[in-house]
């Protein structure tokens, strides 16, 4: 089992039932997926910058990303609809906490100037967003190979949550968010 999830199933659930007053375990919030996305705007001109994008978010999240193309045609941006413009990942189950505990605990640590997530990300549903400037802070990345940066989105999507409640549960988890006087 997943360490984080081992850790929700026996300290998270049990503290928030007493911190909000539920009677029953299915109504403490819990995360449902995430989402890593990345939107590569020069594949229009160079082909091969999708395809490496492919392959960093395979190996940052361990699973296959699948394209993800333009809605609309735009002539200032000379996209067209159906393009091909970037990649995403929905993890679940054991790889979303696996992913999240590498997220916390090796990720966030290695970012230049880090002081903290803000807490102004979470939308009304309790969903959680955050992006990163580049991929260099995963260590799966070999720096050498990779040709430019490339920025991503992670959204953690929170089932039963609040703004409150999912920030408890990601607090809980070990998110190191900034402290309000800093916000």
């Amino acid at each position: 089992m997943a360490r984080l999830l081992e850790k929700y199933k026996t300290e998270i659930i049990p503290k928030m039932m007493e911190q909000f007053g539920y009677k029953n375990r299915l109504r403490v919030p819990r995360v449902g997926k995430i989402v890593v996305s990345m939107g590569v705007g020069k594949a229009l001109d160079d082909g091969t910058r999708l395809e490496n994008a492919m392959r960093d978010l395979a190996i940052i999240t361990g699973q296959k990303p699948k394209y993800t193309k333009g809605r609309k045609s735009v002539a200032g941006f000379k996209l067209r609809s159906g393009n091909r413009i970037g990649c995403m990942v929905t993890l679940r189950k054991r790889r979303m906490y696996e992913f999240l505990d590498r997220l916390i605990n090796i990720t966030m640590p290695r970012i230049r100037d880090f002081r903290g997530l803000p807490t102004g990300s979470f939308d009304k549903a309790g969903n959680y967003s955050l992006g990163l400037q580049d991929q260099y802070v995963f260590p799966e990345i070999d720096v050498d190979k990779v040709d430019w940066s490339q920025g991503m989105n992670i959204t953690i999507v929170v089932e039963n949550g609040s703004k409150e409640k999912s920030f408890e549960l990601l607090k809980s988890f070990g998110m190191p968010f900034k402290r309000d006087r800093e916000t």
